[in-house]
């Protein structure tokens, strides 16, 4: 197969503490990410050809950002070179992206910049077998939801496997459309969707039965990713795979699974629990990252199941928003805790 590209925006994330202590000791940590960089990394340290397109400001900070990606191994031969700024967002250590507290800074950056006709897509698609690309890019405004569909086009025309995460970050949706106006669009498109029975509701239109989970049982949530799953796949017919990913947090801990429909069938992961971890940001984009891997090595669909599981569930303890977990360490999980 070829490389695996994905298309977002590259971001930088400021931690500060909730207490303030960074003001006192002039120290702001931050890390590199963005749904569609964290998927590239990780598919490019588990040996998977990786390369990734964005836009960015053609200056020294540019440059050092794109000179990490190299670092890593994913290609960045495509990116565009345009704007003034780089985006960023604001999010305590240890919080969800879905937490009110996230503070995007994010207008006016170089990504935002993005219009129709700017990509020469038939070049930038020369030898990709597979191209990525999530809920959040058409999310920033309506031009880039039109670049969206620009790439879509042509990418479906090659026959390139495509994949959708419907990650919804509710603060991004500021341009007077409803996630629901635009992603259909989108994911008529696509072979590979994921994301969750909630946000499939909020951005495909289809039914949420919230009798059926109020419980939040097991088997309550597996009932619904099958009717979830099959609606999808009735609604957008080039579609043949669909991934949710459950996750709750508790007082005593953190409860993990997930699902995958595929050819008539559902498969359920393992179910990880755990008191604390570290990290909540980038673990659905692990997982999507190691759905990619285990498809793009035509595992059955049980083991992709399993092996994009595990990396998610142990991106939790990674400070960063990218995993730097191994193949070899994600099998490892698995082993143990497959008993």
């Amino acid at each position: 197969m070829g490389k695996v590209l994905s298309f977002g925006e590259l971001l930088l994330r400021i931690c500060p503490d909730e207490g303030g202590q960074w003001l006192q000791e002039n120290k702001l940590p931050f890390y590199v990410g963005g749904a569609e960089a964290n998927v590239a990394t990780a598919l490019a340290l588990w040996g998977v050809p990786s390369a990734y397109l964005t836009a960015l400001p053609d200056n020294f900070v540019a440059e050092q950002l794109v000179g990490y990606l190299n670092g890593k191994q994913v290609q960045t031969d495509s990116i565009v070179y345009l704007g003034n700024r780089v985006g960023l967002y604001y999010l305590p250590k240890g919080k969800d992206l879905k937490n009110a507290g996230v503070i995007y800074d994010r207008a006016g950056s170089a990504y935002a910049e993005l219009k129709p006709g700017l990509i020469d897509w038939d070049t930038v698609f020369q030898g990709v077998d597979w191209f990525h690309f999530s809920a959040i890019c058409p999310a920033i405004n309506q031009s880039v939801a039109d670049v969206c569909e620009e790439a879509l086009k042509v990418a479906a025309q090659k026959h390139i496997t495509i994949s959708l995460d419907l990650n919804y970050r509710a603060k991004l949706w500021q341009y007077g459309k409803d996630p629901v106006e635009i992603m259909p669009a989108l994911a008529q498109y696509c072979d590979l969707i994921m994301g969750n029975i909630w946000a499939a509701n909020k951005m495909l239109g289809i039914s949420l039965d919230e009798e059926l989970i109020a419980n939040l049982s097991k088997e309550a949530l597996q009932e619904h990713a099958e009717a979830t799953s099959k609606a999808i796949l009735e609604k957008f017919p080039k579609c043949r795979t669909v991934a949710n990913t459950f996750r709750f947090d508790y007082q005593q801990g953190i409860r993990y699974f997930t699902t995958l429909f595929e050819a008539g069938t559902l498969y359920t992961s393992h179910e990880y629990q755990v008191e604390q971890i570290l990290d909540k940001v980038g673990s659905g984009d692990c997982f999507m990252a190691g759905l990619i891997y285990g498809f793009y090595h035509q595992l059955p669909p049980s083991e992709t199941l399993e092996f994009a599981t595990a990396a998610a569930f142990k991106k939790l303890f990674i400070p960063s928003d990218a995993t730097t977990s191994t193949v070899a360490e994600i099998q490892e999980t698995i082993s143990a805790y497959a008993n």
